[in-house]
């Protein structure tokens, strides 16, 4: 029986960091198990895409959001197959203060044994999106270990 039947990568508003390290999961590395991969934001006013900045750097890794739009994370979503991985430890604490049952709440460095936060890109230019992305692969890829090596356990 597997641990997690989903993983929802969670951010502010779902528009930059989160569908990032989703979509480098998604294309990017092989799962030993079946694993449903979201993004959803904390704050989500209105359905946009994702931000063009975010955008031009998975292009330019051979990867797309393009069809990515903007979800706040519903009550429902969460059950306790579902690992939610925040991007900042303060969304970790919002998430248990505004979520009934949320138990597999980790942020990203954390869960994979590493420190500190993703930096949050509001404002930031083209290039810190680039080194966000390097961030997250390096984050993503460390997830992506855990969880086969949690498989290969049972």
């Amino acid at each position: 029986m597997k641990k997690f039947e989903k993983v929802i990568f969670l951010d502010a508003d779902d528009t930059a960091r989160a569908p990032m390290a989703a979509e480098i999961m998604r294309q990017q590395f092989l799962l030993s198990e079946d694993l449903k991969i979201l993004s959803r934001g904390l704050v989500v006013l209105f359905p946009e895409p994702v931000n063009p900045k975010a955008e031009a750097i998975l292009v330019s890794q051979g990867l797309t959001a393009k069809d990515h739009t903007a979800k706040q994370l519903t009550q429902e979503e969460i059950t306790a197959k579902t690992l939610i991985l925040t991007m900042e430890d303060s969304q970790k604490d919002r998430v248990w203060s505004t979520y009934s049952d949320a138990g597999n709440v980790y942020t990203l460095t954390e869960y994979v044994g590493a420190k500190g936060d993703v930096v949050p890109l509001y404002g930031e230019p083209l290039t810190s999106y680039g080194k966000c992305f390097e961030v997250l692969e390096i984050l993503v890829g460390g997830l992506v270990t855990r969880i086969n090596e949690d498989e290969l356990k049972k």
